[in-house]
């Protein structure tokens, strides 16, 4: 499950005037919910290392299959953005929701006016006019990726969205 998170100090030259540790802080912080596979496997290198050969190699991969535990999910995709439960007449089952993040580009949009002060030379004075003001609209938008359903600890349906 990617996430996205960056900070760049050179559009921000303020910053490198002032202290950098709050922003070191905020960075580990931000970066530390940002696991790779190799960080998800060293927390949990005894269920990688029961894992046979070609199950370790589909983690390594950040693929999944049917059949597959928790803790393998959890290895090869990371911690789900939901978790669910249900009830059915054959028993309980726990669902893992992994989200998509992004922004949809939404047009432009008249947003007021933006007041304009200069100077007028010829009467020697400062003359206010208003200009029409728009800016971009973006729209945040969550979708479904994958969604695997655990029955007694085990993976038993996986959904993908196909687009």
């Amino acid at each position: 499950m990617p996430h996205r998170h960056s900070v760049c100090l050179l559009r921000f030259p303020f910053l490198m005037k002032h202290s950098i540790l709050p922003l070191l802080t905020a960075a580990l912080v931000i970066l530390s919910g940002c696991q790779s596979i190799n960080d998800r496997i060293k927390q949990k290198p005894e269920v990688f290392a029961k894992a046979d050969q070609v199950t370790q190699d589909k983690i390594k991969q950040g693929i999944i299959d049917l059949g597959f535990t928790e803790d393998l999910v959890y290895l090869a995709l990371g911690q789900p953005d939901q978790k669910r439960e249900a009830l059915t007449p054959t028993g309980r089952t726990i669902s893992w929701i992994y989200n998509t993040d992004y922004q949809r580009y939404d047009g432009t949009a008249f947003i007021g006016y933006q007041r304009r002060v200069y100077y007028d030379p010829y009467l020697k004075t400062y003359r206010i006019y208003y200009q029409p003001a728009y800016a971009e609209i973006y729209k945040n938008e969550k979708e479904e990726r994958i969604r695997v359903v655990f029955k007694d600890g085990k993976a038993v349906v996986i959904e993908q969205s196909k687009d």
